[in-house]
């Protein structure tokens, strides 16, 4: 399998059992959010009742007989026999090697048949994740089937896969390992919600790399708070697809209802600190009993009205609650749609640490203590007395002084006057001269003497442009870019680089004319330095077309403020802005931004 040279991620695949499964023997949690057994109490166990049954979700039951070995006491020094009976296990130690080359360092997880770890990649010195399992086990073949299918979805929003191998009776699984991401358990620790903006961020995100997945067929369906991880940029990434849920043996009859399900259960804990369902878990008390499903905005005062909507559009399918919300969504894109339908979300003013009051040091204090002599004796502390007015000038000297800084004043400001007078003089002459000879004719797109020419073109309407992405590229605020407010502006979706993390080509806007009229020059303002291209549609064009191959490009340029003109004027009706290169925003991210857009004939 191919390697892919990224950063790491903590890789515990065994995330904790889902809310409503409290009948494990051991109700525990490490900082990876599963349960980890116990190495002491599985051997007192198999002693205990050496005739035993499995009762372990989705594997047959094993009866253990009076002459196999598991019915004899171990000794102390043995090491841990497997969580259950009859599911062989691949017994690993730190220090060992896979494959002459991962290195295992520290066990995190050690549940149901297999062992997660955090290990050291020995040929590209790096830190990553693996898992383990016996070659034997029931869930191994599915294991590297998951695993190979989810290394080739290549979404940055993903944790990879950069390894599924099986030998020497073992099968192991290597992923990434991000030292500076933080588990969303994490974040909502101690049942503090998150500001809307970062919330809107998590669903959106989450929603959207769901989606792609769903496309290529692959599901998550144990995305539980431990499989969602913030990063050090602010970046959402999730762990786990399509792999926890074959460690797990986890399965659904609807696979986009249950990830949607279980990212509206994000959204939820994330607006109100609490789990949406009775009983608690992943550290968030849950709802309380006998009263169902409520709306975030009814657990907790001043939660967004808008993502309380969305929360129980994601998560009421199936209950008592669907009655109350027609347009439920079921799968990944239909909740990532309506997360793009919600009003933009701002993000928080950053607030600014105030400035420590001044201090003397402890020379000045003893100074002031001793009355002005250093070591001498310390004097009673006297009242705040104002510092004494500067001394006046005496007799005629000072009254020659006052009118010489009278005359000097009214000299200045009578110059100054005149200065400015003669500059606004000359301004409108050449601005006459200027406007004359911009009405006679010349070269040069419709320009003379620093003025554009020509007559504004009305923009009848516009649409967001995206032919290699979802269609869609923040509809919403289309009419922004030219509402001839420079304040306001239409942006593009968040990308990890400025070639639109190399996901597509680029994003635009198509201007509707109406109908054909001549262009002879397209001047747009964008919020950071940008590469854009101008095109248009032939003249007999009766529609909007679906792709480039519809347009004819006439202009490029690269800034912030750009006036893009054709060789010679056209005629169309549609006029294509396309964005290839969009710069770094102040989220940590990428995003395009057009905040004015004028046409000249």
């Amino acid at each position: 399998m191919a390697e892919r040279s990224t950063a790491a991620v903590d890789g515990s695949a065994a995330d904790r059992s889902d809310a409503a499964d409290t009948t494990d023997a051991a109700d525990t949690e490490d900082p990876t959010g599963a349960a980890e057994t116990p190495a002491a109490e599985a051997p007192a166990a198999a002693a205990a009742d050496p005739g035993a049954t499995d009762t372990g979700a989705g594997e047959p039951p094993v009866t253990a007989t009076p002459a196999a070995p598991a019915a004899e006491p171990p000794a102390p020094d043995t090491p841990p026999r497997p969580p259950r009976a009859g599911v062989p296990v691949a017994e690993m130690h730190s220090g060992h090697k896979l494959a002459t080359r991962y290195r295992l360092e520290e066990c995190v997880t050690r549940l149901d048949g297999f062992s997660s770890w955090r290990a050291v990649d020995e040929k590209l010195r790096r830190a990553v994740g693996v898992h383990v399992l016996a070659a034997g086990h029931d869930r191994a073949d599915a294991v590297l089937d998951a695993a190979r299918s989810a290394a080739l979805i290549g979404d940055p929003r993903f944790v990879q896969v950069l390894d599924a191998v099986e030998e020497d009776d073992v099968v192991y699984v290597v992923h990434e390992w991000l030292p500076d991401a933080t588990e969303l358990s994490t974040l909502l620790a101690g049942g503090a919600p998150m500001e809307p903006h970062e919330a809107y961020e998590l669903v959106t995100q989450v929603s959207q790399a769901l989606a792609a997945a769903h496309r290529k067929d692959l599901a998550h369906l144990r995305l539980t708070p431990s499989a969602v991880l913030r990063t050090g940029s602010g970046q959402w990434r999730i762990r786990g697809l399509s792999v926890h849920a074959a460690l797990h043996g986890a399965e659904a009859d609807d696979p986009g209802r249950t990830d949607t399900e279980a990212v509206g259960a994000l959204l939820y804990a994330a607006l109100t600190g609490r789990w949406p369902y009775e009983g608690d878990a992943y550290g968030l008390a849950g709802l309380p009993k006998h009263v169902g499903l409520i709306a975030p905005d009814q657990v907790r005062a001043g939660v967004h009205r808008g993502l309380s909507e969305l929360a129980m559009r994601a998560l009421a399918a199936g209950s008592p609650a669907a009655a109350a919300h027609p347009r439920l969504c079921t799968t990944p894109a239909e909740l990532s749609g309506a997360c793009a339908e919600l009003p933009r979300i701002r993000p928080p003013e950053r607030q600014y640490p105030r400035p420590a009051p001044y201090q003397q040091t402890t020379y000045q204090q003893g100074y002031a203590q001793s009355g002005g002599h250093p070591g001498g004796p310390a004097a009673r502390p006297a009242a705040a007395v104002p510092p004494p007015a500067p001394p006046t000038l005496p007799g005629r000297t000072g009254k020659a002084v006052k009118w010489a800084v009278s005359v000097l004043l009214i000299v200045a400001l009578a110059l100054g006057s005149w200065q400015l007078a003669d500059a606004l003089i000359n301004h409108d002459g050449r601005k006459g001269d200027s406007g004359n000879s911009a009405a006679q004719p010349g070269a040069g797109g419709g320009t003379g003497g620093g003025r554009e020419g020509g007559k504004p073109v009305e923009i009848e309407s516009a649409r967001d442009f995206d032919p290699y992405g979802t269609g869609s590229e923040s509809p919403s605020s289309v009419p922004a870019a030219y509402d001839a407010d420079p304040s306001s502006y239409w942006e593009t979706k968040w990308y990890t680089s400025a070639a639109f993390g190399n996901l597509k080509e680029g994003v635009g806007l198509v201007l509707d004319l109406g109908e054909p009229k001549r262009v002879g020059s397209v001047k747009v303002s964008l919020i950071g330095d940008s590469k854009l291209t101008a095109m248009a549609t032939p003249q007999d064009a009766a529609s909007t077309p679906t792709d480039l191959s519809g347009f004819e490009e006439f202009d490029d340029a690269a800034g912030t403020n750009l006036t893009l003109k054709p060789t010679k004027p056209v005629v169309t009706q549609y006029v294509l802005l396309w964005l290839t290169e969009i710069p770094p925003s102040n989220e940590g991210n990428f995003r395009g931004k057009i905040s004015d857009i004028q046409i000249r004939s």
